[in-house]
């Protein structure tokens, strides 16, 4: 095989065939790392031009029934810190929000029994009602096809749903046994077909990943066919299971941004936290990869530490929805601009 003919292959087909994706991730160096980004950059400025699409993140609760070995708001961690906004410490983060030019928001959470779906269902309608120019992103996990509908009809447009690893048996080493691929899956599929903007996506580096399981992640998200890709690298937390496993590489990352970028032309791709986290100046690099979101936090300060996720966490300074002329001045360092838009998925 020929890594110039195999990213030709992506940059003019979208596609490439598994072996020839195996055969790229391995054989990675510098010098095809720089020509995929380059390309993946391009193929990014000609579908969107040099906007980033801000989007506002409301962390809203840091309870979770579930007990994922790689989280640090799993259910078992008795050190974690726990809290969950109200409905009205939301909408005062809305606020807060679309004065500062934010017209997404992103509610996330654990999966906490206190939100109902009439609980949660309230929040949307109450967000919808007050905000009626922003679009609303859920990511709050599984949930049942009923429950999705409700809170599409609440006036939520867009869900984030990870799916962490496309392979069966990796899917199992990362989660109790209570969770499943299938329904996740199911999950995905249910969100599609209601009529959401639906976001998969999967961790890089995580604990018993191989080559052949980022792959599957590729074609996977290749045939779901999503409107947003969240990927980032896997971070272990120290009081998780994980604590001693090895974080995902930026590096890695960054290549498999460039990848999503070139399969999916059109897809809405966040240069994450997480990379944030993991490399200074890892959201820039995100960009310069073929990325076109970023997601500053919203959250209350005196929240924004409970939400630990993984270790290290940045939810303070530029990753701040307050420092968003920090932002901005970091963008168009690299020859990009935040925008005031919804940023909507185009077909």
């Amino acid at each position: 095989m020929n890594t110039e003919k195999i990213i030709e292959k992506l940059y003019e087909n979208a596609e490439a065939s598994r072996g020839e994706l195996e055969f790229l991730i391995d054989g990675r160096n510098e010098e095809t790392a720089q020509k995929l980004s380059a390309l993946a950059r391009r193929r990014a400025l000609e579908n969107f031009g040099n906007k980033i699409y801000v989007r506002g993140l409301i962390e809203i609760s840091s309870f979770c029934k579930n007990d994922c070995l790689y989280c640090g708001i799993r259910r078992s961690n008795g050190k974690a810190q726990r809290y969950r906004l109200t409905k009205d410490e939301i909408l005062e983060c809305c606020r807060e929000g679309y004065g500062l030019g934010f017209r997404t928001f992103v509610l996330q959470g654990g999966e906490d029994a206190f939100f109902t779906d009439d609980v949660t269902a309230g929040i949307v309608a109450s967000i919808r009602a007050g905000f009626p120019d922003c679009a609303i992103t859920l990511s709050l996990g599984e949930r049942s096809r009923e429950s999705y509908e409700k809170l599409f009809r609440a006036g939520a447009n867009r869900y984030l749903l990870r799916h962490e690893t496309a392979t069966p048996e990796h899917y199992a080493k990362l989660h109790p046994k209570e969770l499943s691929l299938e329904n996740r899956m199911e999950c995905l599929r249910a969100l599609k077909e209601i009529g959401f903007q639906t976001g998969c996506g999967f961790m890089v580096g995580s604990p018993f990943q191989t080559t052949a399981d980022i792959v599957n992640d590729l074609m996977f998200i290749k045939s779901f066919s999503p409107q947003m890709v969240g990927i980032g690298p896997f971070i272990p937390h120290h009081d998780t299971p994980f604590a001693d496993k090895p974080a995902g590489a930026a590096e890695l990352t960054v290549f498999l941004l460039s990848v999503v970028r070139l399969m999916n032309p059109k897809v809405l791709l966040p240069a994450t936290t997480a990379l944030g986290t993991i490399e200074d100046g890892g959201r820039e690099r995100g960009v310069l990869a073929g990325c076109n979101v970023v997601m500053p936090n919203l959250s209350p300060l005196s929240v924004r530490k409970k939400y630990m996720l993984y270790d290290n966490k940045l939810s303070t300074g530029e990753e701040a929805a307050e420092a968003r002329a920090a932002l901005e001045r970091r963008m168009e360092k690299i020859g990009y601009r935040v925008v005031t838009e919804r940023g909507d998925y185009k077909d």
